[in-house]
């Protein structure tokens, strides 16, 4: 409800287009405006960013980590199809693909999925061991070999999904989670940690994977092993809790027999978020709870440095990771209130020294060697790269996915954080982007449109970071201010529940607050004001349109529409209760399911709108999408419905990417009168 030749061309024939336009612009100059700039119609300025470029740079690496003294990570490759690729990084600096197409190192538990891959060197050579998208089957890769599959595949329902592997060659072992489907239905599935055995035995067989602990919770984390081998630790929790509402932080001996035993719990709890769990080099635990109201530190109990900051994020994937214990007894930590820095912290003395560079954001993956730390980072202005911090000089260089300006970086976004007020004063936070343009500015006496846009989750947050997807609309003189809405992440607990059943309410009453300050205050043109969102922010996007006057269109994308059908039975498991926090429990409040869905609320639609929809969704599914439409038809609103094979919930193709931003500016510049030279026209119908 998150290859280098191609990029080459790319890059080279931008250089071209934008020589091309700077031509173009010196050849207007006689209609300049004196400071070296051409006034134009907003929406109508010529761009080097087309929708193609945007979506060639979208996405970043993830699931950064060490195999030995390298760095690996997995990688987008939006023209092979959406897959993720792993990638090496070597001693020499060298950088490439290990797998070739149609290889998709991705994994599917929970839907969201999490860490798929893990590796260790062993004589000298990496064993690499990984999940595959399409048959979701546990793999084991050396160099020069061929995978070799370690699990099996099920013919029950959804089959059987691995996530954070971590191998053990003293047991000969993968230690993960596995997912296992019971039946057809979405909720028929057990999660369990397991082993599985390296030599391959369990490929055909089922019954040799080896399961290390009885059914105790819905939800599990992978087992983090103590330094001595002898204690596990992971996280559970079970529904109708989310892991941002309450998990439990488990710890367990491990036996003679490789199994865990005499299982308890040390902290959490149904208002308590443990979020991430780690052994010390000294065998200490390590965590991340929101008990004190924020994700901060604690070791055997003890709070590290208690702020008024988050050191730990929601657990929308597993195995995400915001700190890693280092050797020397530092911890490296993302931390931060909003933005989130890469840092050391002392556990002695609470200190934080963050590492310096042009990375304002870095994400929730993090992995430690030694006195080494990698990450991911990014800024308004450097797309995300992999970071390498050393601890013991606090030098940060980017060391793998190197940015590289695929435009002259005058087009980008100059986006500046605020922060609004909101209904009964509260505190709404946002990233305003202006249009920008080195050789154009708007008419005297006109205000630019804007698109206010509204993440997913919606227990999440929008960083701010280069996106090319924003500069695309930016940099032709459109206005972008994405919103971090009551219930938004990095703020705190009490600001993230803000939304607790009042989602439909807060999300939309925030968005609109933010969309009228930057009209009265005279940034935007109040009457071309347009708001976006995917997932649970298209959700928010069909609530707004329904529900206030504020916007003349919108995009809705992947949505949730009606909440009477979404829950159990109509998507995944890992979300099918997560109506009990943000509307209410169902047998307790079942009309306010009703009354806060757009479906039932078509009726009061009146502006037009584009709807993107991907066909494999199965955790906003296309019946979701049709059931609005049907409500609509008839009606005399001008849309758009737009439909993509192969693609769920996440666009990763690239021709998806291209058409569905071109749609999206299309309708703006049929509502707001623009003129936007060569874009494919959206047919809008009634």
């Amino acid at each position: 409800m998150g290859e280098e030749t191609a990029r080459k061309t790319t890059r080279k024939t931008t250089r071209e287009m934008t020589g091309k336009m700077t031509q173009e612009m010196g050849e207007d100059m006689a209609d300049g405006t004196g400071d070296g700039t051409v006034a134009a119609a907003y929406g109508s300025w010529p761009s080097p960013v087309d929708a193609a470029l945007a979506a060639a740079h979208g996405g970043g690496p993830q699931w950064v980590g060490f195999v030995g003294d390298e760095v690996w990570w997995t990688e987008p490759r939006p023209a092979e199809g959406g897959r993720r690729a792993l990638v090496r990084r070597t001693a020499d600096g060298t950088e490439r693909s290990v797998l070739p197409a149609p290889w998709n190192v991705r994994s599917r538990v929970i839907e969201y999925g999490g860490r798929p891959w893990a590796g260790v060197v062993r004589g000298g050579v990496p064993l690499i061991v990984f999940t595959d998208f399409a048959d979701q089957r546990l793999y084991r890769y050396e160099p020069g070999g061929e995978p070799r599959p370690l699990t099996p595949v099920s013919a029950v329902g959804g089959g059987l999904r691995w996530a954070e592997p971590r191998v053990d060659l003293v047991r000969g072992e993968v230690w993960c989670v596995l997912e296992e489907f019971t039946g057809p239905g979405a909720g028929d599935v057990r999660r369990v940690l397991a082993a599985v055995p390296l030599d391959g035995s369990a490929a055909g067989d089922r019954s040799a994977v080896r399961e290390l602990t009885e059914e105790r919770h819905r939800f599990v984390t992978g087992p983090r092993l103590s330094p001595d081998g002898r204690r596990a630790a992971w996280l559970g929790w079970d529904h109708p809790r989310m892991p941002w509402d309450g998990t439990e932080l488990l710890v367990g001996e491990v036996g003679d027999d490789g199994r865990l035993h005499t299982v308890h719990t040390v902290a959490g709890g149904p208002q308590e978020s443990v979020a991430q769990v780690e052994w010390s080099r000294d065998g200490r635990l390590l965590y991340a709870s929101d008990r004190g109201g924020w994700w901060n530190l604690y070791r055997d109990g003890t709070p590290l440095c208690r702020r008024e900051e988050e050191f730990a994020g929601p657990l929308w994937m597993l195995g995400l990771s915001w700190f890693a214990p280092l050797d020397n007894g530092l911890l490296a930590v993302v931390h931060g209130k909003g933005a989130a820095a890469l840092g050391i912290l002392d556990p002695e003395t609470g200190e934080v020294v963050d590492a310096a560079g042009p990375w304002t954001e870095f994400g929730s993956t993090l992995s430690a060697h030694g006195d080494r730390v990698v990450a991911v980072g990014a800024g308004p202005r450097t797309a995300p790269e992999v970071v390498e911090l050393d601890a013991r000089s606090g030098r940060a260089r980017a060391v793998g996915a190197l940015h590289h300006d695929p435009v002259d970086p005058a087009y980008y976004p100059e986006p500046h954080s605020r922060t609004f007020t909101g209904p009964g004063g509260r505190e709404v936070h946002a990233h305003v982007y202006p249009p920008h343009h080195p050789a154009r500015t708007g008419p005297a006496g006109e205000l630019p449109p804007y698109v206010v846009r509204a993440h997913g989750g919606p227990t999440s947050r929008v960083p701010q970071v280069l996106d090319l997807e924003i500069a695309y609309f930016t940099s032709r003189g459109i206005g972008v201010v994405e919103v971090n809405y009551g219930g938004s992440t990095g703020y705190g607990r009490a600001y993230r529940e803000r939304l607790r059943e009042q989602w439909g309410v807060v999300d939309v009453e925030d968005c609109a607050a933010v969309a009228r300050a930057l009209a009265e205050e005279g940034t935007a043109d109040p009457d071309r004001l347009a708001v976006r969102g995917g997932s649970a922010g298209g959700w928010t996007t069909a609530a707004s349109l329904t529900g206030t006057d504020v916007y003349a269109c919108g995009t809705i994308i992947y949505p949730v529409l009606d909440l009477t059908t979404w829950g159990p039975g109509e998507t995944h498991d890992f979300e099918s209760r997560y109506l009990d926090s943000l509307i209410g429990p169902r047998d307790e409040v079942a009309d306010r399911y009703a009354e806060r869905s757009p479906t039932a609320h078509a009726d009061r639609l009146s502006v037009p709108f584009v709807m993107l929809q991907g066909l494999d969704d199965v955790i906003c599914p296309p019946a979701q999408s049709e059931r609005f439409l049907a409500a609509v038809e008839g009606r005399g609103v001008p849309h758009a419905y737009l439909t993509f094979e192969g693609e769920g919930h996440g666009f990763r193709r690239s021709d998806t990417m291209v058409r569905a931003l071109e749609a999206e500016l299309s309708l703006y510049a049929q509502v707001f009168g623009l003129d936007v030279p060569g874009l494919p026209k959206l047919e809008l119908r009634p």
